[in-house]
């Protein structure tokens, strides 16, 4: 039985990733590791179910503190991605969101509609300010991502991206409260349907 999911779309649910999820979570990332390892933290991207454990165990015990949150994405019932909050501040008012996801996955529209319930959650529920995307400039799915969400590219950090003895530059994207409630993204994500 699932007691906590939002459905995204037909076979497709949103769902707190926790502790108890650490193998299913270590076999996704088997899957996925070396399509997101370039695009996500290093320490996210485990290689065994103990590293798998402790991702999921350091989230819960940020949540549980108010801070960081991590959310799976399930398709058909298998674990193949997910959002989170990356950075939660309720004092500032500032959040950071980010993603990833299995290639199997993609194309589907399940990023979008995920980050969309984090920031209904994070602006209207929680009272936050500020929603922020932080991306590699290079990585042309996740800015087109934080464009959907009707984000306004704030500027490009060089070389702030590490990556396998490369530096990459980083974008960071945001939105503000006022901009999400009065309905930018609709407007944006409308502008993107006609073109």
């Amino acid at each position: 039985m699932i007691v906590f999911s939002l459905p995204l779309r037909d076979s497709a649910q949103l769902r707190p990733l926790e502790t108890w999820h650490a193998e299913e979570f270590a076999a996704h990332l088997d899957r996925a590791r070396e399509h997101i390892r370039p695009f996500v933290g290093p320490a996210f991207v485990t290689d065994d179910l103990d590293g798998a454990r402790a991702t999921l165990r350091w989230y819960g015990e940020r949540q549980a503190a108010d801070g960081q949150r991590l959310y799976g994405i399930w398709l058909h019932d298998l674990l193949v991605g997910g959002v989170m909050f990356v950075d939660f501040t309720p004092a500032t008012g500032v959040c950071e969101i980010g993603c990833w996801l299995e290639p199997a996955a993609e194309g589907q529209g399940l990023i979008t509609a995920s980050c969309r319930t984090l920031l209904d959650w994070a602006f209207g529920t929680r009272g936050m300010h500020r929603a922020e995307w932080h991306c590699r400039a290079d990585n042309n799915r996740s800015s087109a991502v934080a464009e959907r969400l009707g984000m306004t590219l704030e500027g490009v950090r060089r070389a702030a991206w590490p990556y396998d003895g490369t530096r990459y530059d980083k974008q960071v994207w945001a939105i503000l409260a006022a901009e999400w409630q009065t309905g930018k993204r609709v407007k944006t994500l409308a502008s993107a349907v006609d073109s």
